[in-house]
C-alpha cells in the first residue's frame, strides 16, 4: 500500500491555467488514464489522467483554482490489491479474527475542495440499509455543483447524524456503519485449520440464476451489464430483465471476475435461469453449501446463487432499441449511467447542463419529469420551456445551409432568455434623459482622465446614476422569491453591464458603485469587459447583480425591449444618443437626448414606481450635480 502524490504534468508551458472541473471526490476509486480535473487556458482545455489505478485519500485543488505544471492535484492510495495477500499471509493464529470482523466505523463529510456550508440535498440511505462500498450514502450541493458521497466499506446503517436541508461541511459526521469488512477472514478461517489451507478456498467459482421476479416467466433480457472477463464488486448490475410491468436490475451476489455468460440481450429468462459462472472472491465460499469433506481436495464446489433482485416501476416508456442504447458515446459518470438505467432512459436523449455537457443525475431527472408532463398533456413541449415545439423544417430544400454548433455561453443565454420570458410579466417604460451638459462635462474631464489612466465613456456616468436611482427608488432593488410569497430586499448596489463577445453575451458585475466615483467605476469597466472578451472572466463576477444596464448606443437605435433576469427587478436599456430640438419655452434649443428603456418585473414593482426610477435617472444624466445631494 502506497501514496502517491499526482501533480499537473506538463501542459505545454501555459502557466495559471483554470481547473474548470474536478472529476473526482475523496474516497472515489480510479483506474489509470481516468480523469481527475479539466484545465482550460485561453486556447484549450485539457482532461488530466491519472497516471495509476487506486483510491482518493486528499484533494488538493477545487473549481476555480489556477494550477502551473507541477502543482499538487491530490494523493492516491495505490497497491490495494496487495492488502489481501498481507491480511492472508499474516494470521497464522487467527483465531482473535472473527471477534474484529464486524466493527462501527463512523463517517464523515470528505474534503470537498474548500466548499462549506454545502447543502444535503438526498438522503440516499435509512437506518438498517445494507450498503455495498461505493454505494451513495448522501448528495450534497454546492453553488456550483452536486457530489455523491460514498460508502468507505460494505456494511449496515445504524445510525444518521443528518437530514435532508442540513448544511455541511468537511469532518461533520454523517452516520455510523456496521462495517463488515473483515467478514472474509472469518469465512476463510473455519476452512483453514492449517495454514497452507487458505490457498485453495481464497475463492471459488460461483453460477447465478435469475431469482424470484414474482412468478413472471419468459422476462425480457432487455440489457447484458457486463463481459466474459470483467471484475464486478457485490452488488453491481449483471443483467436488467422488464416484465409488462416493470424493469429490474439483477445485481451481483458477490465480488469477482465473470468466467461465462449463459445468456444474451434479447433472450427470454424465468425463475432459475443461468446467467453466468463467475470466480468469486473472500466471502464466496461460504455461500457454497456443499461441506469441505475432510480429505481437501482442491477441485472447487460450484455454488448455485439467485440474488435479490433490484425492482423498479418504469417511468419512461421506451422501446427496446432506446433501452439497449449503452450511451458510451456520451458524456456522464457511472451514478448517472446507473440512473438512466434504473428508470429506462437512452442517454443519448438526455441534455447535459454540467460542465462540457456532462449529464447529472438532476439533467435524468429532470428529462423524466418532463416526458411525463408530455404524456399527460399530449402534445410535444420544448425541452426546458413548456410550451408546444415548432414543426421542424428542413431547410435543405430551399438551398445550401450549414449546421453549425451553439458556443455553451450562447445555449446558457437562449435558456436564460426562455426561463425569463416564461416566468416574468415584463413592462417596459420609455423615455429620453437630456445629456447635453454632462456630455459636456465629460468632454472636458477626458484629458484629466487620461493623465489618470482612465478612458472616460459615458457608460460609467449612467452606471453612477442606475446606482442613484436604485437608493432613491429602493423598490427596484429587490428580487422574487421563489416561494412567491416573499421579496427579497437588497441593503447593496451592484451593476451588471452586458459585454457582447465573440463567445456570446456575457454580464460582469460592478460591485459597491454607490460607494465608488466614476474614474475607479470607468476602470473596473474596461476590466471586467476586457476580462469578458477574452474568456477570463470568473463565475463569482458574474453573479450578485441588482440592476443590469444593456447598451446598444454605439450600435444605434431609438429603443429597444431588454429582458429582465429572475435574480433581478430590472433592467436598462440604452439606445444611440441624438441632437433634437427641444423647446425651452421660449425657443427651440439643440440638445443631446439619450433613448432610455426600462424594463421591470411588474410583480415586484409597480408602474408608479417605475415611472419615478427613471424620472430620477433621467434628471440624474441632465445634472450630475444632484449626485451631491
Amino acid at each position: 500500500m502506497a501514496i502517491e502524490k499526482i501533480t499537473v504534468p506538463d501542459i505545454g508551458g501555459a502557466e495559471n491555467v483554470d481547473v474548470i472541473e474536478v472529476s473526482v471526490a475523496v474516497g472515489d476509486e480510479v483506474a489509470v488514464d481516468d480523469a481527475l480535473i479539466v484545465v482550460e487556458s485561453d486556447k484549450a482545455s485539457m482532461d488530466i489522467p491519472s497516471p495509476a489505478a487506486g483510491k482518493i485519500v486528499a484533494m488538493s485543488v477545487k473549481e476555480g483554482d489556477k494550477v502551473n505544471e507541477g502543482d499538487l492535484i491530490l494523493e492516491l492510495e495505490t497497491g490495494a490489491e496487495e492488502a489481501p495477500a498481507a491480511e492472508q499471509a499474516a494470521p497464522a493464529t487467527a483465531a482473535p479474527a472473527a471477534s474484529a470482523a464486524v466493527a462501527e466505523l463512523p463517517v464523515s463529510v470528505p474534503d470537498l475542495g474548500g466548499a462549506d456550508s454545502v447543502d444535503l440535498i438526498e438522503m440516499c440511505v435509512a437506518v438498517g440499509d445494507e450498503v455495498a462500498e461505493g454505494d451513495s450514502l448522501i448528495v450534497l450541493e454546492s453553488d456550483k455543483a452536486s457530489m455523491d458521497i460514498p460508502a468507505p466499506a460494505a456494511g449496515k446503517v445504524l445510525s444518521i447524524s443528518v437530514k435532508e436541508g442540513d448544511k455541511l461541511s468537511q469532518g461533520d459526521a454523517i452516520l455510523v456503519l456496521a462495517s463488515g469488512d473483515a467478514a472474509p477472514a472469518e469465512a476463510a478461517a473455519p476452512a483453514a485449520p492449517e495454514a497452507a489451507a487458505p490457498a485453495p478456498a481464497a475463492s471459488a467459482e460461483l453460477a447465478v440464476d435469475v431469482p424470484d421476479i414474482g412468478g413472471s416467466e419468459n422476462v425480457d433480457v432487455i440489457e447484458i451489464c457486463v463481459a466474459e472477463g470483467d471484475e464486478v464488486n457485490e452488488g453491481d448490475s449483471l443483467i436488467v430483465l422488464e416484465s409488462d410491468k416493470a424493469s429490474m436490475d439483477i445485481p451481483s451476489p458477490a465480488s469477482g471476475k465473470v468466467l461465462s455468460l449463459h445468456i444474451k440481450e434479447g433472450d427470454k429468462v424465468s425463475q432459475g435461469s443461468a446467467i453466468l459462472v463467475m470466480q468469486a472472491e473472500g466471502q464466496a465460499p461460504a455461500a457454497t453449501p456443499a461441506p469441505v469433506t475432510s480429505g481437501a481436495s482442491p477441485a472447487p464446489q460450484l455454488a448455485h446463487v439467485s440474488p435479490e433482485p433490484v425492482k423498479h416501476d418504469r417511468t419512461v416508456e421506451a422501446s427496446p432499441k432506446e433501452i439497449q442504447s449503452s450511451g458510451s458515446e456520451v458524456y456522464a459518470g457511472p451514478a448517472s449511467r446507473k440512473l438512466a438505467r434504473e428508470m429506462g432512459v437512452d442517454l443519448t436523449l438526455v441534455q447535459g447542463t454540467g460542465p462540457r455537457g456532462r449529464i447529472s443525475k438532476d439533467d435524468i431527472k429532470a428529462y423524466v419529469k418532463l416526458a411525463l408532463q408530455s404524456k399527460a398533456s399530449g402534445p410535444a413541449v420544448a425541452i426546458g420551456s413548456g410550451i408546444p415545439t415548432p414543426p421542424e423544417v428542413d431547410y435543405s430544400q430551399f438551398g445550401e445551409i450549414e449546421l453549425q454548433k451553439m458556443s455553451k455561453i450562447k445555449q446558457l443565454t437562449a435558456e436564460a432568455m426562455t426561463r425569463n420570458w416564461l416566468n416574468i410579466p415584463r413592462v417596459t417604460q420609455f423615455d429620453d434623459a437630456d445629456i447635453t451638459d454632462v456630455e459636456a462635462f465629460r468632454k472636458g474631464m477626458k484629458a484629466e482622465a487620461e493623465k489618470a489612466g482612465v478612458k472616460l465613456t459615458p457608460m460609467p456616468f449612467i452606471i453612477k446614476a442606475a446606482a442613484a436611482a436604485l437608493q432613491a427608488e429602493p423598490s427596484f432593488n429587490v428580487a422574487m422569491h421563489n416561494d412567491g410569497e416573499h421579496i427579497i430586499q437588497k441593503k447593496f448596489i451592484h451593476i451588471a453591464i452586458a459585454v457582447d463577445t465573440p463567445r456570446g453575451l456575457m454580464v460582469p458585475v460592478i460591485r459597491d458603485v454607490d460607494q465608488k466615483g466614476v474614474y475607479q467605476i470607468a476602470q473596473e469597466l474596461i476590466e471586467l469587459a476586457g476580462k469578458a472578451r477574452d474568456g477570463k472572466l470568473k463565475p463569482n463576477e458574474m453573479q450578485g447583480g441588482c440592476f443590469t444596464i444593456s447598451s446598444l448606443g454605439p450600435i444605434g437605435g431609438t429603443g429597444f425591449t431588454p429582458m429582465v433576469s429572475t435574480t433581478e427587478a430590472g433592467i436598462l436599456g440604452v439606445s444611440k444618443a441624438a441632437m433634437k430640438p427641444i423647446w425651452d419655452g421660449k425657443e427651440f434649443q439643440p440638445r443631446l437626448m439619450l433613448p432610455l428603456s426600462l424594463s421591470y418585473d411588474h410583480r415586484a414593482v409597480n408602474g408608479s414606481d417605475a415611472g419615478r426610477f427613471l424620472t430620477y435617472l433621467s434628471a440624474v444624466l441632465g445634472d450630475v450635480r444632484r449626485l451631491l445631494l
